[in-house]
């Protein structure tokens, strides 16, 4: 039995078709690691800033304890983020904290995040 022509063009098209959708599947899974990526660097930068907030307002009207910023700052470097702002409002300390974000596929952010520690 012979093969006819259109049997004949047609040799191969499905690897092309396979390879495509392996491509497409490599493109959104790199996407998807980078978003769980940002993702994870900032819960670090929210962790890092709750910590550093409830830190400095644990320094704050202590019998002389400290500055209330550089013990956020302390705790901030401590869990790999960096201190960008502290501000001390009465009892209230708010910090803003900083860690570097992935850098993968081009993208070049850091992740910020803000908290507050203080009474009630």
């Amino acid at each position: 039995m012979t093969r006819g022509r259109a049997e004949e063009s047609e040799a191969g098209s499905v690897t092309l078709f396979a390879v495509g959708c392996l491509a497409l599947l490599l493109l959104v899974g790199s996407a998807l690691g980078v978003v769980a990526a940002m993702v994870r660097a900032h819960r670090a930068a929210q962790s890092a800033a709750d910590l550093a907030a409830l830190a400095g307002a644990a320094s704050v009207g202590g019998a002389g304890r400290g500055d209330p910023c550089a013990a956020a700052a302390s705790v901030a470097e401590r869990n790999g983020a960096t201190l960008l702002g502290c501000t001390l409002a009465g009892r209230d300390v708010r910090v803003r904290t900083e860690v570097p974000g992935p850098r993968w596929l081009g993208q070049v952010a850091d992740l910020t995040a803000e908290a507050r520690g203080g009474p009630g």
